[in-house]
């Protein structure tokens, strides 16, 4: 099954069950991946569809913040829960050890040797772990740090 497909299947019964939250937040997300696949006027590849859901896992993180700052943690707890939805259609994410690895292997293949070189292992550990869910600032953090022992 597609995501498009899991995700309808998922719209219609939330709606059966009058379970407002996931039915909004299904719609936004399904509304979300035809907004990209009109831009890109393609049908979406599976690492596309997971880039639109990290942006909107993204999005509802800095919204948690500003609302906290706000002093509205009503409106934080809508986003958390909003969260928990969207994080149910992510791909698995990859082990710390699969992440090292990847990041090892990178770094051997793009013959980085400093903190400079961060965007080649980044791009190159991307491609390697294609298809699964990877926190962006979790993955920098790493090549950093595994590049400023190197260096």
């Amino acid at each position: 099954m597609t995501l498009a497909e899991r995700i309808q299947k998922d719209l219609q019964e939330a709606i059966k069950a009058r379970d407002e939250l996931r039915t909004s937040v299904l719609r936004m997300l399904k509304a979300a991946l035809r907004e990209k696949e009109i831009e890109k006027m393609r049908p979406l590849e599976a690492a596309e569809q997971v880039q639109v859901l990290q942006t909107l896992l993204k999005q509802r993180r800095e919204a948690i913040a500003q609302f906290t700052r706000g002093g509205r943690s009503d409106l934080a707890e809508r986003e958390t829960a909003e969260i928990a939805i969207l994080e149910a259609y992510l791909p698995p994410a990859p082990s710390e050890e699969e992440l090292q690895a990847a990041i090892e292997a990178a770094i051997a293949e793009t013959g980085a040797r400093s903190p400079a070189q961060m965007g080649a292992v980044i791009k190159a550990v991307r491609a390697r772990l294609e298809g699964r869910a990877l926190d962006g600032r979790l993955l920098s953090e790493r090549v950093r740090q595994r590049l400023e022992r190197a260096g």
